[in-house]
């Protein structure tokens, strides 16, 4: 039975990142099911950076991590993980309050926005539809090179020395004296503290832990990329439905990558796109822009997971401070991961948390508020 300071369960970008920055202080262990890192829910981001997505509950771990996303340091990556891209959000005429309450939720905030009006609106998108005449811009919104920014993470933890086993699905775990027995694919190991970083399957492994689940329900998000007359200019901005139905984002070759905002209730698996919501994502685009579809070239879907609070759990369980949470990270755990991560870290090693994360209420993510 090797043994390890710490265990980390799952390898996407949670896992990735919080071994990065935990690696150089303790001994750890990187336990991934699938045959490579980031399968499920990292792999299948929609891979972009806006302050606004997930709320403004959310927004101060997005806006903390884009000088690491986009200056990152020169050990970690040569280049920028973030690319320009713009964001429309975007009402109908009649839903001129959605706009209105948008801008008013981050009033206390520094995010960059914009009200527009309809000629700024058809500058950006020339084939618009009638019918939509609200919308917030924000300039920063960026793309994110989400296989690089993941790859980096576990590039800069195996430097560390970081041991990361893949192929080795967790099937028991065990407290043991001060610290846990955990037997994954056909392997036991032995690690003082267990960091639950498991995504859509963390509350499982929190049982499996004798630890009070609490409550993260994955959801599926379908994606579906089209072919259209006329094709996609990729320097086009992201859109954005502000009443939560839909988003579309240019792509280079000339699609689009549509989906229509869905959160399906779901189980951990290996989920597979839903023809109805295939189908809704093109109707809902079609209702936006004056677009021929001419093909589906590609489709998925990929679960999002969520604690009742729809904000990420971190920290040490209250009833067992040998299990660390760093879960419930929804759809924004890529865009959150370098302050998620270096505010993880500070909890886990009982230091002050990294400059530019004072101001961050850690207590807020904290697992004992479902206790």
């Amino acid at each position: 039975m090797k043994k390890y300071d710490v265990a980390i369960i799952g390898a996407g970008i949670a896992g990735a990142s919080i071994a990065s920055e935990i690696g150089a202080h303790r001994s750890v262990l990187l336990l991934e099911a699938e045959d490579q890192p980031g399968y499920h829910a990292t792999g299948r981001s929609a891979a972009f950076w806006t302050e606004t997505y997930g709320g403004p509950l959310v927004q101060p771990l997005t806006s903390a991590s884009r000088d690491f996303l986009e200056n990152p340091p020169r050990e970690f990556s040569e280049t920028s993980f973030l690319s320009k891209r713009g964001a429309i959000n975007i009402s109908r005429d009649e839903e001129a309050h959605l706009a209105e309450k948008f801008v008013a939720d981050f009033a206390d905030s520094e995010v960059a926005m914009e009200f527009w009006n309809p000629d700024q609106m058809r500058a950006l998108l020339p084939n618009l539809k009638e019918g939509w005449s609200n919308a917030v811009y924000e300039p920063d919104c960026c793309d994110i090179d989400v296989a690089a920014l993941h790859a980096a993470y576990l590039k800069d933890a195996k430097r560390k020395s970081v041991d990361l086993r893949c192929r080795s699905r967790v099937v028991q775990i065990e407290r043991l004296g001060d610290g846990w027995a955990i037997e994954a694919g056909d392997q036991h190991f032995h690690s003082d503290i267990l960091i639950n970083a498991s995504g859509a399957w963390a509350d499982e492994i929190a049982a499996m832990a004798a630890i009070m689940p609490v409550g993260i329900q994955p959801y599926a998000r379908n994606i579906v990329q089209i072919e259209t007359d006329p094709p996609s200019s990729p320097n086009r901005p992201l859109v954005v439905g502000l009443d939560g139905s839909f988003y579309f984002k240019p792509e280079a070759g000339g699609n689009y990558w549509i989906s229509p905002h869905d959160e399906i209730p779901d189980v951990p698996s290996d989920v597979a796109p839903d023809e109805l919501s295939v189908a809704t994502a093109i109707d809902r685009f079609e209702a936006v822009l004056d677009v021929e579809v001419k093909k589906v070239t590609r489709k998925w879907a990929g679960l999002r997971s969520f604690a009742p609070d729809r904000l990420p759990v971190i920290g040490f369980d209250p009833d067992d401070h040998g299990f660390f949470w760093f879960a419930g990270q929804g759809g924004f755990g890529i865009q959150t991961a370098p302050a998620a991560a270096q505010l993880a870290k500070s909890l886990f090693l009982k230091e002050p948390p990294n400059p530019g994360l004072e101001k961050i209420d850690a207590v807020r993510y904290g697992p004992a508020r479902f206790h």
